[in-house]
């Protein structure tokens, strides 16, 4: 028997190639799975529980997927809704959901699966020891949990199998997994538990594991002996490349994928090339865990942020940026200590060189001589008006703080105004762990309905 997967996207809202789609949809698959979001983006879409992706890129394409659903008759899994998989973010899906099967004059049976956790109640499953923490270990506390203004735990092959196994045409999740909504339907038919989660880690970012990453659309079949993957795209192909080097992708370790359930091992993988753009993967193994474990995520307010944006374009300030900023962070701190008697430790204030070195910091290994440097100051403190008071006292010395000996000002530049930007609450991950169940869905609720 083969069970034929076909992933449209590595996102819902980043888009994928229509023409891929369609060729897909002809193919005949099995099931359609997508994933809905990851943390990717930080702590802060979880924190808030919102989604990143807008509400009318994401119901542009889920039309689409409905229609594609439609034409297959099989059915359309989503998988971390609305980025962050709150409860919140999955009734935000079954609404679009609901209004665009209004609007195609269908009546769809939809299975939901919430994710949420209540903080108190993880809190009393800590103390009972049935919480264990990962690598990197963030130290966990009774109040550093119910101070998370959102958790959430993942679901894996298990839940989305519970929501297939209703009769679902469509199902909405949320937080899982990336690899849950591919893997499910093939562990249910039988398939080799290795080839499944091997096949899924593969597919999960669409295209991503072709030549074409942008094109979107892959077709993963599971078979007897392993499975194929396949872009739907012309211009795109799979190469033993191209599918070997995705389980590079996240992976602090590329042989080992760790799942509910279990860990996937692909050591003793094969990759082969069928032709000119398939390839077929033999040989992964499953290594069933002692207890069935899923993860969890928590995210808090970690305090409130105020940026400020200076332009430098002065030949010897450019060139001396680093000693400037260096000098400059020593200066306010100074005056922040004389002037508002705070803390060093209850504020932060940073200073980012784009153009220097503003993403990677001091592990930057591409140095350049930029003709201007952009200085982002982002002050953090206990409360917004603390953080845009720090930021206010900085302000003048931003453009009028000169290098050591230098008697003239620098050409220095706001490029808006006011300079100073709140940014509103920061949000910092509170939860590395995983949460030992009885049962799979102990942690979950599934509700079964009709939209339309």
């Amino acid at each position: 028997m083969l069970t034929r997967v076909l992933v449209p996207s590595g996102v819902l809202g980043l888009g994928f190639d229509r023409t891929a789609l369609e060729r897909g949809v002809e193919s005949r698959p099995d099931i359609i799975s997508i994933d809905g979001g990851s943390t990717d983006s930080g702590p802060y879409y979880l924190g808030k529980g919102v989604s990143k992706y807008s509400r009318a890129s994401t119901a542009a394409e889920w039309k689409l997927l409905m229609e594609a659903q439609a034409k297959a008759g099989a059915p359309l899994v989503v998988g971390s809704s609305g980025t962050c998989g709150v409860d919140a973010m999955v009734d935000w899906m079954l609404a679009i959901t609901d209004e665009i099967a209004r609007d195609q004059g269908r009546k769809v049976r939809v299975a939901a699966i919430k994710s949420s956790q209540r903080p108190e109640k993880i809190a009393e499953l800590l103390g009972g020891g049935r919480i264990e923490a990962l690598e990197p270990a963030i130290k966990l506390s009774e109040t550093g949990i119910l101070d998370c203004s959102n958790i959430v735990a993942l679901a894996g092959a298990e839940q989305i199998a519970a929501a297939l196994e209703t009769g679902a045409e469509i199902v909405i999740a949320g937080r899982a997994t990336d690899t849950a909504s591919i893997a499910a339907l093939p562990l249910m038919r039988g398939h080799d538990a290795g080839s499944a989660w091997h096949g899924a880690k593969i597919a999960e970012c669409g295209a991503l594991c072709s030549t074409a990453p942008l094109s979107g659309v892959v077709a993963v079949e599971f078979g007897d002996s392993g499975f194929t993957v396949e872009p739907m795209a012309d211009e795109a192909r799979c190469t033993p490349h191209t599918v070997s080097a995705h389980m590079l992708y996240e992976n602090a370790n590329p042989f080992l994928l760790r799942e509910p359930g279990g860990c996937l091992d692909t050591t003793e993988a094969r990759y082969m090339a069928v032709d000119d753009r398939k390839v077929a993967v033999e040989g992964s193994n499953w290594i069933p865990s002692d207890a069935y474990t899923v993860k969890l995520e928590g995210s808090r307010i970690a305090g409130y942020q105020t940026m400020i944006l200076a332009i430098v374009r002065e030949a010897r300030y450019v060139e001396n940026i680093g000693a400037w900023s260096r000098n400059l962070r020593g200066f306010l701190a100074e005056k922040i200590s004389e002037r508002m008697s705070i803390d060093p430790d209850a504020y932060n204030l940073e200073i980012r060189l784009i153009g220097v070195n503003a993403a990677l910091g001091r592990l930057e290994s591409k140095p350049s001589a930029p003709a201007e440097v952009g200085a982002l100051v982002l002050v953090s403190a206990r409360s917004q008006s603390e953080a845009t008071e720090i930021a206010r006292l900085a302000n003048p010395f931003i453009l009028h703080f000169p290098l050591p000996g230098d008697c003239e000002l620098p050409t220095f530049a706001f490029p808006y105004s006011p300079a100073e930007t709140e940014r509103g609450p920061v949000y910092e991950f509170a939860l590395n762990h995983v949460l030992r169940l009885n049962d799979p869905m102990e942690a979950f609720r599934l509700d079964v309905l009709e939209a339309g």
